[in-house]
C-alpha cells in the first residue's frame, strides 16, 4: 500500500492475524479488499450456513471479531485503525472501510495481540479452579469498550441458559437439515476450513452437563483424571441494547475482545451460538437471562485442567482466498 499507509507485509501480517478470529464452524465467511489507502471488510455470502445461522446472525458475529483482531493486529504493529462500519447501504455485505493512521502500541494492545495466535476454542472439560472476579471485570470492561455489555450468568440466569442451551440442541437435532450441514462442516482432517476432528471431543455423557454440537467423527481426548463433575465454570451472554446489522456487528468485536482477553490471562474458552440461533429460544434467553438486552454471544471460560494437552491451531485458507486488491475499473476505494 501507498500513501505513507503500511506496505504489503505489513497488510499481509495483520491479514494473518485477522483471519485467525474464531467463526461459526470454522466457516470464515469474510473477503478482505485492499485499496489505494483503506481496506475493506466484506462477509462472505456464499459461506452462510444457511441451516445453522438462516438469519445471517453467526456471519455478522463471525466477520466483526475477525475486525476487531484486524484493529488489535494493526494496533501491536504501530498503526491505528480507524473504522467506518456499514458505510454504503447499498451495499449491505460491505461491512467496514478501514483508514490505518501511525500509532504507538499499548501494551495492552500487545498483549491482546500477542494472545491471537494462541487462542483456540477448548470444548473440553474445565479443571475445579474458580475464574477470579478480577478477570471477569476486566472482560466485562473490554466489551463495554465495544459497545456491548458482558453478562456474568450466575443462579436463575444460569439455570435458565441452560435450558435454553438444551432446548436448542434439542430442536437442531430433530432437524435433518440441519443435522446435514453440521456433519459437512466438521470431522475434518485436512480441510483448510470447518470443525477439525483434531479439537472435538466426544459427546460428554456427565448428568446435566451442557451439550455441545455433535460434530462428527470427535478426536480429542479428555484430559486424563479430569471428570466432568469437577468441571468449574463461567457462562456469560454478550448482549446489546438492539439487534439491528451494528450491534451484531459489534457483538462480534466484543466476542473478539473477551476472549483474546481471556485467553491473555491463561483462560481456556468456548463461544457458543447454538441458543441463539433459533428464535423462539433466542427470545427466552432475551425474557429470562438478559433482562430484556439482546443476547448476541454465550462464552464459556474456565480453567483447563493441568495436563490438558495443548490444542491444535484450527486451519485457516490461504491470505490469496481472502485479500484481494480493490478492482479501480469498479471504484476507488469506496466507502471512505
Amino acid at each position: 500500500m501507498d500513501r505513507g499507509l503500511p506496505d504489503d507485509y505489513t497488510v499481509d501480517t495483520a491479514i494473518a492475524l485477522a483471519v485467525r478470529a474464531p467463526s461459526v464452524h470454522n466457516s470464515q465467511p469474510w473477503r478482505w479488499l485492499r485499496g489505494d489507502r483503506s481496506l475493506h471488510l466484506y462477509a462472505d455470502r456464499d459461506r452462510q450456513l444457511h441451516e445453522t445461522d438462516p438469519e445471517g446472525r453467526d456471519l455478522l458475529l463471525s466477520c466483526g471479531a475477525a475486525l476487531h483482531h484486524l484493529r488489535i493486529g494493526f494496533a501491536a504493529l504501530g498503526w491505528r485503525a480507524a473504522v467506518h462500519r456499514l458505510p454504503n447501504p447499498a451495499e449491505p455485505d460491505h461491512l467496514a472501510s478501514i483508514e490505518l493512521r501511525r500509532h504507538e502500541p499499548t501494551q495492552e494492545e500487545v498483549t491482546l495481540a500477542a494472545a491471537i495466535p494462541r487462542r483456540r476454542t477448548d470444548r473440553r472439560w474445565h479443571s475445579s479452579w474458580l475464574v477470579p472476579n478480577s478477570y471477569l471485570e476486566l472482560m466485562t470492561g473490554r466489551a463495554a469498550d465495544e459497545g456491548t455489555v458482558l453478562r456474568v450468568c450466575d443462579d436463575a440466569a444460569r439455570y435458565y441458559l441452560a435450558k435454553t442451551v438444551v432446548a436448542a440442541a434439542e430442536q437442531h437435532t430433530a432437524d435433518p437439515a440441519y443435522r446435514i450441514e453440521l456433519a459437512a462442516w466438521s470431522g475434518r482432517h485436512l480441510s483448510a476450513d470447518g470443525v477439525p476432528a483434531a479439537n472435538v471431543p466426544p459427546h460428554d455423557e456427565t448428568p446435566g452437563a451442557l451439550p455441545g454440537r455433535p460434530f462428527a467423527d470427535p478426536g480429542l481426548p479428555q484430559p486424563a483424571g479430569s471428570t466432568g463433575e469437577e468441571s468449574e465454570e463461567v457462562l456469560l451472554v454478550i448482549c446489546t441494547a438492539s439487534d439491528d446489522r451494528m450491534s451484531q456487528l459489534r457483538a462480534g468485536e466484543a466476542t473478539s475482545a473477551a476472549l483474546l482477553t481471556a485467553t491473555s490471562l491463561g483462560l481456556a474458552t468456548c463461544p457458543l451460538t447454538e441458543p441463539l440461533e433459533i428464535a423462539d429460544v433466542r427470545r427466552t434467553v432475551q425474557e429470562r437471562v438478559t433482562g430484556g438486552a439482546v443476547p448476541q454471544m454465550v462464552l464459556r471460560v474456565g480453567w483447563a485442567p493441568i495436563n490438558a494437552d495443548p490444542l491444535p491451531a484450527t486451519p485457516r485458507r490461504d491470505l490469496a482466498e481472502v485479500l484481494r486488491p480493490l478492482d479501480p475499473a469498479i471504484t476507488s476505494d469506496r466507502g471512505r
